[in-house]
């Protein structure tokens, strides 16, 4: 056989492999909160309970927030880095 056909037949068998690969890359275990409707909702269709939690904002926060992106991408430190 010349080089071209163990070549090819060497390709496609690496791209053969790598079709499988993901299968084997995983681990079985059980889940745990697989009854916990806090986790999951009551129905694998509907929204989890955790979901449901409302936080009321912190306008202070934002102020923060703003700061720190006012620092990170202002045009003098973005032309420092370059």
């Amino acid at each position: 056989m010349n080089r071209k056909n163990i070549l090819t037949i060497a390709g496609i068998a690496l791209l053969a492999t790598a079709c499988n690969y993901q299968k084997n890359n995983t681990i079985k275990q059980a889940d745990l909160n697989e009854n916990d409707a806090y986790v999951y909702g009551v129905h694998p269709d509907s929204a989890a309970r955790q979901t449901k939690n409302k936080y009321a904002s912190k306008p202070e926060n934002e102020v923060r927030a703003n700061k720190i992106r006012e620092k990170l991408f202002s045009d003098s430190t973005n032309a420092q880095g370059n």
